[in-house]
């Protein structure tokens, strides 16, 4: 006894086949152009939203500084909450931004630090108060998981999109299987189903 197996037949869109459809055709280049196309869209809005992270990262490192504050009054203790964290408490302070003018304001200073002690704050151009800026880890960091869900975004949506394309396309070849049955059906005076 003899086993029978089944046979793939590789790229049989491309070559030419009596069984072949227009719409294989088509579903065989709309398959590689989607491919193509999640391939390289996703590499190059990867590529498009690092470079903006990094730009926005240097953009942050250009208009904020650091500045020397004098603390008003005597810092609080730290509480139970904070210390785990970052060991820092809220103390007012005040500085001379950039223009000359005199600011104060609440930032984080060091627990128990004396009035008139100096602290280091972050200021940006117009010397409000602002965080430090991301270190140059956190920015290769930020930068590379945005270039990542940037490029998975686009490429997934491609590929979604070619997914329905296929779908679509998997309908007319149905549609036109039936047709052709109902023409073989009729011609011969009889239905199948």
């Amino acid at each position: 006894m003899e086993a029978s197996g089944r046979t793939t037949v590789r790229w049989w869109r491309w070559r030419h086949n009596p069984l072949r459809r227009r719409v294989d055709v088509v579903e065989a280049w709309v398959v590689l152009a989607g491919w193509l196309l999640a391939l390289l869209g996703g590499l190059l809005a990867g590529l498009a939203a690092a470079a903006a992270v990094d730009r926005a990262v240097e953009r942050q490192r250009a208009e904020s500084h650091e500045v020397r504050a004098v603390l008003v009054q005597d810092a609080p203790g730290p509480s139970a909450a904070r210390a785990a964290n970052d060991n820092r408490v809220w103390g007012k302070v005040r500085w001379t931004a950039p223009d000359g003018s005199l600011h104060q304001e609440q930032a984080r200073v060091p627990p128990r630090a004396e009035a008139g002690s100096t602290v280091a704050v972050w200021v940006n151009r117009a010397g409000d108060l602002t965080g430090p800026p991301v270190s140059g880890g956190e920015a290769w960091l930020h930068a590379s998981m945005g270039g990542v869900l940037a490029g998975a975004f686009v490429g997934g949506t491609v590929l979604g999109t070619l997914w329905l394309t296929r779908l679509a396309l998997d309908r007319r070849r149905s549609a036109m299987w039936d047709a052709e049955w109902e023409r073989v059906d009729t011609r011969r005076g009889w239905k199948t189903g």
